[in-house]
């Protein structure tokens, strides 16, 4: 697999979880929307909270936010708390 191909599949993969989470529905994004041109709110408010969390895993107590987080994710992808 090129390497192009290997970030797209990535970045596609990433997008999957956002929808996956409930945030696309919640800021009112109907998939195949654009979402940078019609939902520029919507945008900002998803960059900010992928920005407090990039923070949260480099700061203070990030060990702690990483096994709730991996617990949810995992009850959420799973219905189970260990993969």
């Amino acid at each position: 697999m090129s390497a192009r191909a290997a970030r797209t599949r990535t970045l596609i993969q990433l997008g999957g979880l956002v929808e996956k989470a409930g945030l696309a529905e919640r800021l009112g994004i109907h998939l195949g929307e654009d979402v940078q041109a019609k939902h520029g709110e919507a945008a900002s408010v998803l960059l900010g909270a992928f920005l407090a969390t990039a923070d949260a895993l480099e700061g203070e107590g990030a060990e702690t936010y990483r096994k709730l987080w991996a617990l949810r994710g995992r009850r959420a992808l799973f219905g189970r708390e260990s993969a």
